[in-house]
């Protein structure tokens, strides 16, 4: 056997799922229960006190009276007495006192007229006749055991006998039904991970905080309403069991402010300070819930699960309700058996009492009860399954009631559990929507971000930069912090990769502050954040991967000077994604963008009347149309660099005031145009390097201004004469080619300072090329130079000097006259060094306080 226990162990569900469990879920667990005891009950009783007993129905018996006699008065019929006896069963057995045969169905007692005895008293026979007397049988012991038994089988109702199993049966049914939810694998895991996390979110410290934050920063917008309570009756007091504030009710009825009409009196909430661990949970909590909502959403398997099992219950119902209704009546005390053992008894019909009806018949119907309320409960949750859409859920009135608007309404089975949620407290799932929102989620990370990012530990990232400012790169955040705000004397900030960095007001403190670089960073910045920014940002990074991620403030900044965008403005049809106005940009100087562009923005031109320069660096994308750029009239500076040009551009011809223009890696091999060069009178400094130009044209001699020129990295297999003629040439760089030779006319470059022939074929040096006096930077490595001339020391101004990869053997100990070189210029091998005159080695390694000049 079994016991109570262990059958309602079925009934049994973990301790944390009861907040799943509705209160007519709960309801019906305990009827289920009662049932089962129920059931219990009236199997115990049957097992060990149900029986019939039975007993042969004779036929009627003869009454015949005996006739006296005429003239025997005294004469009277007697009927013989008969004493039942019962054995210690309780079964009849036979015993005839007057010793007569046993009587049969088919002979009726005789009548025996005794012979009137006259010793016997009259009195003693009157009384003899009055006792009450039984009918005898002729059935032994056994023979009433075996008509008991048989009688038990035919002529008891099947119900009467399996009535308890039948209910302990359909109520074990009823009770896996109800929980097979909690138990099915593939939703068991669910449910059991969304009860973890509930209650982990319940209990989080972050939950009351974001909750009683959201209360004191509704407190400071209703201070005027709470004052304003003079007007109430006395001693009115509100209070709310949430903690948040309502848009539409006033703070007071929210936060739990008590006052009075004499002096108002204001309880704010308790500000819970979190610290690094409870910081460090509720993030992960906040992780925990995204990857469970993306999980659950997509199905309504736990739905449809609930759903079938309360259909099976009420189906359940009704059946049972159907089938015991009809054999209540059948349960009764005295039952008729026929078992058709003539044979064996002599008796053919027997009469049957079943001592168990009485007790059978009230547990069936107080089962039958209880299971009509059973069934009405689950009528009542069909009624609630189908009468609002369960796999939608809202969290308007959470929305409503806290200051997170962007709580996400949700749906599938995640929707249905948290209504299941609502059957039990409402404020599980207040709490829970609480980490749903990306607004709460922010207000965490920026309370552990304040936490790690220390003023102190801020101000040892600071650095120093080329251009000697102080400069903070912060990357990879969640956030900005705020002890940012608190370095008053930074110069640059960097902020990479920081998608929910927000500039507030306190930036207004960073007074030395002009260069922000923004790279894949939407900044928002407050309103009085974005003024500062306007009057003080001078220069500006931002890099993005689409033309969105620029923040709308960015073409508001009237008093930017630089404006760097890196990212792409060319989408894969090849059509422009235009930049926003620039118009606002009145004080803009230097556009520099990197991207993929096809033709120059016609945006650009907003900022032409100011603009200085342009620098247009291509990821390989050929740029097509230029038209744009005839309307820079004042641009000093051009780049366009990788933008697959195959000829120089004829708008750059129109820029009359260029000054140096740079087409590096490009793809130019010839530069026939160069003539027209001529025209740009102002134009000093040409790069055409990294491209794959053969021949430097005779016609460069027309650009008679250019003081630097860079041929280096293309195919030049000769050193025109023509580039010689250009008397205000300081700089030439014609490294990395196959140049051999070097002219004689070189020695014309009066102002020449620095020249770079590394990586050539040159083997010899012209002596012309030292009476460029005032070469300072003069690089010859990578060539095949078999010696170094003595009128090296004419070089007085000299400060590098490279031969390093040459076929040298040794060098001129004329170099000591060379005063502004030094060791630290000199680029050559360490024997070589070594065969300098030894004071000629001593002169080189002093140090010297003349600065080293690089024109490059």
């Amino acid at each position: 056997m079994f016991t109570l226990a262990e059958v309602a162990s079925l009934n049994d569900i973990q301790p944390t799922y009861r907040i799943l469990k509705p209160w007519w879920d709960v309801f019906m667990d305990y009827l289920a229960v009662v049932m089962l005891m129920v059931a219990i009950f009236a199997g115990t009783m049957q097992l060990t006190k149900d029986q019939v007993v039975c007993l042969p129905v004779l036929p009627s018996p003869v009454s015949s009276k005996a006739h006296t006699p005429p003239g025997n008065a005294d004469v009277t019929t007697d009927i013989p007495k008969i004493e039942a006896a019962t054995d210690q069963d309780g079964q009849a057995i036979s015993d005839i006192s007057i010793g007569t045969p046993a009587v049969t169905p088919d002979v009726p007692l005789r009548v025996t007229y005794p012979h009137t005895d006259p010793t016997v008293p009259s009195q003693e026979a009157k009384k003899e006749k009055r006792d009450p007397t039984g009918r005898k049988t002729n059935l032994d012991f056994q023979q009433y055991v075996f008509i008991n038994q048989m009688c038990y089988h035919l002529a008891l109702p099947w119900y009467s006998k399996y009535f308890p199993y039948l209910a302990l049966i359909h109520t074990i049914i009823l009770m896996v039904s109800s929980n097979f939810w909690f138990k099915y694998p593939k939703t068991c895991s669910k449910v059991e991970h969304f009860v973890s996390i509930l209650g982990k979110c319940f209990e989080s410290p972050w939950t009351t905080k974001a909750l009683s934050e959201t209360a004191c920063e509704d407190s400071e917008e209703n201070k005027q309403r709470i004052t304003g309570a003079q007007t109430l009756p006395k001693h009115v007091s509100t209070s709310s069991d949430e903690g948040s504030p309502s848009a539409s009710t006033p703070m007071i009825q929210k936060t739990g402010f008590k006052f009075s009409a004499e002096k108002p009196v204001i309880e704010v909430p308790s500000m819970t300070i979190l610290d690094k661990k409870d910081g460090e949970q509720a993030k992960a909590l906040f992780e925990k819930v995204r990857k469970f909502r993306a999980h659950v959403e997509d199905s309504d398997l736990i739905y449809k699960l609930y759903v079938v099992q309360t259909v099976i219950k009420t189906a359940k119902f009704i059946f049972i309700l159907c089938y015991t209704a009809n054999f209540v009546n059948a349960i009764s005390f005295e039952h008729v058996c026929k078992p058709k053992v003539e044979h064996l008894t002599g008796y053919e019909v027997f009469e049957c009492t079943h001592n168990m009806a009485y007790m059978l018949k009230k547990l069936l119907i107080s089962y039958i009860s209880i299971i009509c309320v059973y069934g009405f409960i689950c009528l009542y949750t069909l009624f609630w399954l189908f009468r609002i859409p369960l796999k939608e859920y809202s969290f308007e009135k959470v929305r409503e009631e806290s200051s997170f608007s962007d709580i996400p309404d949700v749906k599938n089975d995640f929707a249905f559990l948290l209504h299941m949620v609502d059957q039990y407290d409402q404020l599980y799932s207040k709490r829970f929507g609480v980490f749903l929102s990306e607004v709460s989620e922010n207000k965490l990370r920026e309370i552990s971000l304040n936490h790690e990012w220390t003023f102190e530990k801020l101000r040892q990232h600071v650095s120093r930069n080329a251009q000697d400012k102080q400069e903070l790169h912060l990357f990879m955040l969640s956030g900005v912090p705020d002890a940012v705000f608190d370095l008053t004397d930074l110069d640059v900030l960097k902020l990479e990769l920081i998608p929910e960095a927000k500039i507030p007001a306190k930036i207004s403190q960073m007074t030395n502050l002009q260069e922000l670089h923004l790279c894949h960073c939407p900044a928002k910045v407050e309103q009085t954040a974005f003024s500062f920014l306007r009057d003080h940002l001078r220069c500006l990074h931002v890099k993005f991967t689409d033309v969105a991620e620029i923040p709308a403030w960015v073409y508001l900044l009237k008093n930017l000077r630089e404006l760097y965008l890196i990212g792409n403005l060319n989408s894969e049809n090849n059509k422009m994604i235009g930049l926003e106005s620039l118009r606002e940009l009145r004080h803009l100087k230097i556009l520099h963008v990197k991207s993929n562009l096809t033709k120059v923005p016609s945006n650009i031109t907003d900022v032409a009347p100011h603009l200085t320069k342009l620098v247009i660096h291509n990821d390989g994308t050929k740029l097509l149309v230029l038209n744009s750029l005839k309307k820079m009239m004042n641009v000093a500076e051009l780049e366009l660099q990788n933008c697959e040009l195959e000829r120089i551009p004829h708008a750059i011809f129109s820029l009359s005031n260029l000054q140096e223009l740079d087409l590096k890696s490009n793809s130019i091999r010839t530069i026939e145009e160069i003539i027209s060069f001529q025209h740009l009178k102002r134009l000093t400094c040409l790069k055409l390097w990294h491209n794959k130009i053969v021949t430097i044209p005779p016609s460069i001699t027309h650009v008679k201004n250019l003081e630097s020129l860079y041929f280096s990295n293309n195919k030049l297999e000769s050193l025109p004469v023509a580039v010689c003629s250009l008397q205000k040439l300081r700089c030439l760089d014609v490294s990395y080619n196959n140049i051999s030779m070097i002219p004689i006319e070189i020695g014309l470059l009066q102002n020449l300072q620095h020249l770079h022939i590394t990586g050539n074929k040159v083997d010899v040096l012209p002596k012309q090329l030292f009476k460029c006096v005032k070469l300072r930077t003069l690089n010859l490595g990578q060539n095949c130079i078999t010696s170094l001339p003595d009128k090296i020391g004419q070089l007085s101004q000299l400060t590098q000097l490279e031969l390093k990869g040459n076929c040298l053997d040794r060098l001129p100990a004329q170099l000591g006259q060379c005063r502004m070189l030094k060791k630290s210029g000199l680029v050559v091998e360490d024997h070589l060094f070594d065969t300098l005159p030894l004071e000629v080695k001593e002169a080189l390694n002093q140090d010297t306080n003349v600065p080293f000049v690089n024109g490059i």
